[in-house]
């Protein structure tokens, strides 16, 4: 059964032009092409990505933190109510009303001191500003490092100057030890953010950057079995090249530096719009869709690879539709309110809301005036997390 399924996934008609098969394909010692099993080779670096990540956070990223002046909040710890403990953990982490009326009345307390419980509990489990700061502060040095590396394979290529260039020669392009390593790379690095997904800064979009992982994953491997390597190493360096100024400015943002967060603000969006909008569908898209057939006659492979390519362009416009939002506030208003990007961590909880939240508690009239400050608290709470903050 195995057999079968792998000759039918892997048979050449899916990935090939007509008249290729994966013989034709075969590596020797004068001609290196790229092979599907390649790709296994990918999972082992992706551990040392892993082991790579804990020394850089604990030897770089976390004295840089304190260097930039990252300052952690004070967060309160819960107090010890089993009957609450084992409805978080298991259950929900934010039961609806009639959830938390019934817990009130098991643990004897006030329905408002079970939503204060709920609410710290979540505090307690976010993670902390220093740990976003490293979260950010890898993906920074790889996506610089990558780009970088990218612009030394493609630059005294003919195929980054000429697109049509990508194409002469299909599929029988001999792959060069660069562009291997190039994709192994960073292939091996979506492998380390899947690993290391329990320990990773989750978010509230912590769904779709999973799925996001997939599909890159995905996609770097179909575009490395079909000998899309070219293209392929294209595509990858016009994404690292704003997604690194956007790391770095939540770096600042975590650290405190309002204006310097909010110039690498203006540099990603105009990066972004400039290498999404413009160069990936003019000179990327076009070449996948229209140079390409001057050379072969379009396949299954071929239909699949642009179909990808449209759904990836659909995103890039949706995002950008996000930071003009975010730069139109930023000429009017003078500052970013927040990353439209992503969503925007659920803030923080501090010592001081905890005692007014206390103080309101024991008030007669509790429940209008902890609206009152409870809203206030969230208002000045959310303007101090929005992206960028910075000095």
């Amino acid at each position: 059964m195995a057999s079968v399924l792998h000759k039918w996934l892997w048979h050449h008609e899916y990935w090939l032009p007509p008249g290729i098969t994966w013989d034709d394909l075969e590596s020797s010692e004068h001609a290196l092409y790229p092979q599907p099993r390649d790709l296994v080779i990918a999972i082992p670096y992706a551990v040392v990505f892993v082991i790579l990540r804990f020394l850089y956070e604990r030897w770089i990223a976390v004295p840089l933190s304190k260097h930039m002046g990252v300052k952690e909040k004070i967060r309160r710890k819960v107090p010890p109510k089993p009957a609450l403990e084992k409805v978080y953990t298991t259950k929900s982490t934010c039961p609806k009303e009639h959830d938390l009326l019934a817990l009130a009345k098991q643990c004897g307390i006030s329905i408002q001191e079970v939503k204060v419980w709920f609410r710290n509990r979540r505090n307690q489990d976010r993670p902390s500003i220093t740990q976003r700061f490293c979260d950010a502060s890898w993906r920074f040095a790889f996506y610089l490092l990558a780009f970088i590396y990218g612009l030394r394979v493609l630059l005294d290529k003919p195929w980054f100057w000429n697109q049509q260039e990508c194409w002469k020669g299909y599929p029988r392009q001999v792959m060069m030890p660069s562009q291997y390593w190039y994709y192994m790379i960073e292939m091996a690095f979506y492998w380390s953010l899947l690993l290391r997904v329990s320990l990773d800064v989750k978010r509230k979009d912590f769904k779709e950057q999973m799925i996001h992982h997939v599909a890159t994953i995905f996609l770097i491997g179909f575009s490395y079995s079909a000998n899309y390597i070219r293209v392929g190493t294209i595509i990858m360096l016009v994404h690292d090249a704003s997604d690194y100024i956007m790391e770095c400015a939540k770096m600042f943002n975590y650290a405190g530096w309002r204006r310097t967060c909010d110039g690498l603000f203006v540099v990603f969006a105009l990066v972004f719009i400039i290498t999404r909008l413009v160069i990936f569908p003019v000179w990327v898209m076009y070449t996948t869709l229209y140079y390409s057939m001057e050379i072969f006659q379009p396949f299954l492979g071929y239909y699949l690879f642009n179909f990808l390519l449209v759904v990836l362009q659909v995103l890039h416009i949706f995002w950008a539709y996000l930071i003009l939002r975010m730069a139109v506030k930023f000429v009017f208003a003078g500052k970013v309110e927040k990353d439209e990007r992503s969503d925007v961590d659920e803030s923080d909880g501090t010592e001081e809301d905890g005692r007014m939240e206390s103080k309101s508690m024991s008030s007669p009239n509790h429940n209008g005036v902890l609206n009152k400050i409870t809203n206030g608290m969230k208002s000045k709470s959310n303007e101090r997390n929005r992206l960028p903050k910075a000095r």
